[in-house]
């Protein structure tokens, strides 16, 4: 067992490494990016399916309440938490358009969009991207290896290995660097 709990150990830092060196510079610019937005009285809008819903919801309150620094909160909606708007959508229309027309009904020209996806192949990630995308939203692609919603956001945040969990540890570790440097970006004086 100790094998097995030091092996996951040095595959999840290395899968770490390989998507901070794959991303740095794209990590930077979004940090950028977002606190363009959120300055100009914009939003960043979050989600995914499954450990990636929970993701967005985590990355969505650290915005909200705060990260490292005492500061105002920013804002930021996890489009994974409202289970009426979901299960309407859902029923009425189809689960590929959860997320769809919760961008189309909240986001706004230069708002940040963040779709996760593993595979990067989600249809209602996808699709959400779209509409985003259609709407003059910064479109943001947080995947493995790439996938479909690689080939329509304006930046993609990869985690270029093969294993979900690893993927999904690269991601909240991506998730709390943009936290990390939005504040630092719009709340120089608490560093």
């Amino acid at each position: 067992m100790i094998d097995i709990i030091t092996q996951t150990l040095e595959a999840s830092v290395e899968a770490k490494k390989a998507a901070i060196s794959a991303n740095d510079q794209r990590l930077i610019e979004t940090a950028r990016r977002m606190a363009e937005s959120l300055t100009a009285g914009g939003k960043i809008l979050i989600f995914g399916n499954g450990g990636s819903a929970a993701d967005a919801q985590h990355i969505a309150a650290e915005f909200v309440n705060r990260f490292q620094t005492e500061r105002i909160p920013l804002a930021s909606i996890a489009l994974t938490t409202d289970t009426s708007i979901i299960t309407s959508i859902g029923n009425d229309y189809h689960f590929d358009e959860i997320f769809s027309k919760q961008v189309a009904a909240l986001g706004r020209k230069n708002d940040v969009v963040i779709g996760i996806s593993t595979s990067g192949n989600s249809p209602n990630v996808i699709k959400a991207l779209k509409v985003a995308a259609q709407g003059g939203m910064h479109t943001v692609a947080f995947t493995g290896k790439g996938g479909q919603a690689a080939d329509i956001a304006d930046t993609t945040i990869t985690a270029p290995v093969g294993v979900t969990a690893r993927i999904q540890e690269c991601h909240i570790l991506m998730g709390h660097i943009l936290c990390d440097l939005v504040d630092r970006i719009l709340f120089p004086e608490n560093f």
